[in-house]
């Protein structure tokens, strides 16, 4: 069995992937306090004191426009977490956004998003805005792994059927979409200390033949390593022999966003479980399509397929 990462030009990009580990979306939101930078005393603190009161004056004329919060940088497979202006509505990509109470929203841009996407926002007056959006591009290294079980890339009749069957099942979980702001406590990996084995968005051919791009985060781990919840959620689904996944659990973060971890060894968890960050789920193995013991980490916004490895690892409130 034989595992090689091969990079396109150009990948230097992604080679820093697999450092992103230790990045974090920016989580602080604007708070609409003055600052005044290189003014200690005398004429600094006059202009300053003269455009508080400019601007306290033009508040008192004019109501502020309602804006929608985004971070700074957006790039494909991101989980974007936005903070929008009282009874605002927002759509993204055909979705109607969940709004929380306390103007939160998500979405996810795909591996292949393009370079422009586009938020419509009504705000509370009914005026309308659209937001263009700039996603930066990455580039995805070429993955070939031989070894495999033929028949978990070339499947027969009675075997495609019964992979069908069992997809069915997880696409039905991926449409919950709970009110629960699980995912504002930030992440934490499933796994500590573990060997990047493979990345998001990666091209795979297997055993010779192009399949589907590696939507998710490998971590080489023993067989029996505890895997950990990254975060608080409820089980959505788990299964012990799936043909592709193998062991196989989902847990639900709230407004659409679902953990998924697959080849494990054990289930520790059924559906419906309410487990906490940290919370052993399971062990790590190697049952399904897989060429050797880890865990697979994958993340989703509903049906779109994100990288676990450009998550918020704080949280974002406190």
């Amino acid at each position: 069995m034989k595992k090689t990462l091969s990079f396109p030009p150009r990948a230097g990009k992604h080679r820093q992937d697999r450092r992103c580990l230790q990045r974090m979306l920016p989580a602080g939101r604007a708070t609409g306090k003055w600052r005044v930078q290189g003014a200690a005393g005398g004429w600094g603190q006059f202009v300053a004191t003269v455009l508080i009161l400019v601007a306290q004056s033009s508040a008192s004329l004019f109501a502020a426009e309602p804006t929608v919060q985004l971070p700074q940088h957006l790039e494909q497979g991101q989980l974007v977490i936005g903070h929008a202006p009282p009874n605002a509505q927002i759509e993204f990509d055909g979705h109607s956004l969940r709004i929380g109470k306390d103007g939160t929203f998500v979405f996810g841009l795909g591996r292949d998003a393009p370079a422009k996407a586009e938020l419509e926002v009504r705000n509370a007056d009914g005026k309308s805005q659209k937001l263009e959006l700039n996603v930066a591009q990455r580039d995805y290294p070429m993955e070939r792994i031989n070894g495999l079980p033929q028949q978990t890339i070339t499947p027969n009749p009675i075997i495609a059927a019964r992979i069908a069957r069992e997809q069915a099942g997880v696409v039905e979980a991926r449409k919950r979409d709970d009110a629960r702001e699980d995912f504002l406590q930030g992440f934490q990996l499933p796994v500590k200390g573990a060997r990047i084995s493979g990345v998001y968005g990666s091209q795979r051919v297997d055993n010779g033949v192009p399949k589907s791009p590696h939507m998710g985060l490998d971590m080489a781990v023993p067989t029996g390593t505890p895997v950990h919840a990254p975060a608080d959620g409820i089980v959505t689904f788990a299964a012990t022999d799936l043909f592709l996944t193998g062991g196989t659990v989902m847990i639900d973060h709230g407004f659409g966003l679902d953990s998924s971890f697959l080849h494990m060894s054990r289930v520790n968890v059924n559906v419906g479980d309410h487990v906490r960050q940290g919370q052993v789920i399971g062990a790590a193995g190697m049952t399904g399509r897989a060429t050797g013991p880890h865990v697979h980490w994958g993340f989703n916004w509903f049906e779109v397929r994100l990288d676990p490895a450009l998550l918020p690892k704080q949280a974002l409130i406190q």
